[in-house]
């Protein structure tokens, strides 16, 4: 088992997406920056922070679970953003393919997590 949160292959897919949301989101209208452009990025970062949360506290299986579950609601909140952004065509679609796909990529890797909370148990 991975010795950080960081070697997790679920936290760098997270943070390569907040990453990129960072960047494609300066394109967006001032109009959006306290609304859409913040909140997206917010939640894109929230996904990292849970799972580094989690990742710490991964000895608790329900505990772990609800951090990971949390890490999934960001990240669902985070694909509703880009839903709107698509809409709007603040995005691409291409650019909202891209970016919806990697954000169901990490989705399914936390569902991996909260369903099966005993392979990410610290070694005794």
């Amino acid at each position: 088992m991975a010795g950080s949160f960081r070697d997790l292959t679920v936290y760098k897919k997270a943070y390569v997406l907040a990453m990129e949301i960072f960047e494609i989101t300066k394109k967006f209208p001032s109009e959006e920056k306290y609304e859409l452009t913040d909140q997206t990025r917010r939640s894109s970062r929230a996904v990292c922070r849970a799972i580094g949360e989690g990742y710490r506290k991964r000895q608790y299986p329900k505990h772990f679970s609800s951090k990971m579950s949390d890490a999934d609601m960001e990240n669902t909140e985070t694909q509703v953003s880009l839903d709107f952004a698509e809409t709007c065509k603040y995005i691409s679609q291409e650019e909202y393919r891209e970016l919806r796909n990697k954000s169901e990529e990490v989705g399914r890797l936390l569902n991996h997590m909260v369903n099966n909370p005993e392979k990410y148990r610290p070694k005794q």
